[in-house]
């Protein structure tokens, strides 16, 4: 059996006496995985630490390491600095533009903002004036340009050629 821990789930009530309490009532757990370990607190990334080193079992953490401001989130810092091994998925997002995607972009209303809070919860299929998230690569990220934003720009008329006769 796997213990499977997402943050829809209570992922703060996550505790290493937690799964020390089903052992001991002879509940069997082969691994953990923990899904969107972005939003542990560091405690909780220092208890899956003692999880692997004192009960022998290997924990999965998945999430991403940045917000949309390009900082560490907090629990994944902490899961850097502990991680025995760290892997990048081979499915790999893309940016609009077809270049490798490495950063989270937060849109408000349709534009792209850089500040706020930290966790926001958002969703990609939204109307305009929601908080949605769209994967960018690092140029388009530092230029905030969405994919909306670039569609918008190519049918400008200011790209246009322009004859000054």
């Amino acid at each position: 059996m796997a213990l499977q821990i997402g943050h829809n789930r209570s992922a703060r009530g996550l505790q290493y006496g937690y799964l020390v309490g089903q052992m001991s009532k002879g509940e069997k757990v082969d691994y953990v995985i923990v899904d969107e370990a972005q939003f542990l607190a560091p405690e909780q990334i220092d208890q899956l630490a003692r999880i692997v080193d004192d009960l022998d079992l290997d924990v999965f953490a998945f999430g991403i390491t940045t917000d949309f401001r390009t900082k560490l989130f907090p629990g994944s810092q902490r899961l850097i600095e502990l991680a025995d091994r760290i892997e990048t998925l081979q499915v790999e997002a893309m940016c609009w533009c077809g270049a490798r995607a490495t950063h989270n972009a937060r849109t408000v209303g349709g534009e792209m903002v850089v500040e706020g809070e930290q966790v926001v919860v958002g969703d990609v299929n939204r109307s305009p004036e929601e908080v949605g998230y769209e994967v960018l690569c690092r140029r388009h990220h530092r230029r905030r340009m969405t994919s909306a934003a670039a569609h918008a720009a190519a049918l400008s008329p200011d790209v246009l050629p322009v004859n000054p006769a």
